[in-house]
């Protein structure tokens, strides 16, 4: 009932009720009757955690990038100190020392600088290593120098639906008092073509050191995500990653927009989404990895290129990100479909869906807590 009454009206200057008329709508009251009282105040303490991250990651997606630029989101993940969470913010300057060719070759061609913001929530043990999620924080996507064709690129305001998935789930699971050790890292830039934005053509170094030929410059989200992914395993020595990004269009011809698609190397972490998913409706389809399409990523002048073509777009991206990851266990959710303009249910009415919180806290919920 919460999340189905979401709607995001703050810039409406009139605002109308169901009967027509103007001033906010009433509010309802609910009366729940049962006989487990002490187990349904306790479900509705958890539901209501759960319901205020959805609707965080509704909120970023559903706000206008002119007001929600990187240094603005990185402002919104800081706020959740008030929870507990840990929160560093690094600047262009120090993401520059860091060597983040790849993150910084996406942001060049936007007045507004880039951020990296970590959030970690420590709720278990100390010696626990801690579960980690990355998120695509592009807070507008023009193509860049590839630039989109203008129909439908207000929609690109939601191009960072994954680093809303990310910073949504590091509130739930502070107000919830999660027993987990949890990492949350998102790469917030804008993608802009100016006289110093990234040309097609270009090669970028990536923290990892592997070099990167930028082919579209409209493929840019990995291009950010694979920086959040090594200097997370690098520093943190995740049990796992997981990456949530609106990363392609082909994820939307193979998927429509009723399931998120899954990459993974690991099998038990691919039982677990699967079954986290379907507890939540928050739905995933394991799509293929391989030898094969990921000959599709090497470049004559670089040790890969940024886009595999036309084909198997979804999966190129996929294994363009297993570069990146080593040995550790990793799953790459494709959200394109699903984190905006997807079909409204009977627990969302909103464009911006704030899909993979709910996912991400039973993934949490059932399997990782002490």
């Amino acid at each position: 009932m919460e999340m189905n009454a979401y709607s995001f009206d703050t810039y409406k200057t009139t605002k109308k009720d169901d009967d027509d008329q103007k001033g906010p709508p009433k509010p309802v009251k609910v009366t729940i009757v049962t006989g487990a009282v002490i187990a349904a105040k306790k479900a509705a303490v958890n539901s209501q955690a759960i319901a205020e991250g959805v609707f965080i990651a509704r909120d970023l997606v559903n706000e206008p990038a002119n007001i929600l630029g990187p240094v603005e989101f990185a402002a919104k993940a800081k706020e959740l100190e008030k929870l507990g969470v840990e929160v560093e913010i690094l600047t262009e300057r120090e993401m520059k020392k860091l060597g983040m060719g790849a993150l910084l070759g996406v942001a060049q061609g936007s007045v507004r600088p880039p951020r990296l913001a970590i959030m970690q929530w420590k709720g278990g043990k100390p010696k626990d290593r801690p579960v980690a999620f990355v998120g695509k924080g592009v807070v507008f996507d023009s193509g860049g120098i590839s630039i989109k064709p203008g129909a439908g690129m207000e929609e690109m305001k939601g191009d960072m639906g994954g680093a809303a998935a990310v910073t949504g789930l590091m509130h739930v699971l502070a107000t919830r008092k999660a027993k987990a050790n949890v990492v949350g890292i998102i790469g917030l830039v804008e993608n802009m073509p100016d006289g110093n934005a990234q040309r097609p053509g270009d090669i970028v170094t990536s923290m990892s050191g592997q070099t990167i030929e930028i082919i579209n410059t409209d493929a840019e989200g990995r291009l950010v995500l694979c920086d959040a992914l090594w200097y997370c395993n690098d520093r943190f020595k995740p049990q796992f990653m997981i990456n949530l990004a609106t990363l392609t269009g082909a994820v939307m011809v193979a998927l429509g927009s009723h399931h998120a698609g899954l990459f993974t190397n690991d099998d038990k972490l691919a039982g677990q989404l699967t079954a986290a998913g379907l507890t939540t409706q928050e739905r995933l389809w394991r799509l293929p990895l391989g030898k094969e399409y990921d000959k599709m990523i090497d470049s004559k002048f670089a040790d890969m290129k940024n886009t595999g073509g036309r084909y198997a777009g979804s999966i190129t991206a996929a294994q363009f990100l297993k570069r990146f990851v080593k040995d550790t266990p990793w799953a790459h959710l494709d959200i394109a479909g699903t984190a905006m303009g997807s079909p409204t249910d009977e627990v969302n009415q909103s464009w911006g869906s704030g899909f993979g919180v709910r996912l991400l806290d039973e993934l949490i919920r059932a399997n990782y807590e002490s």
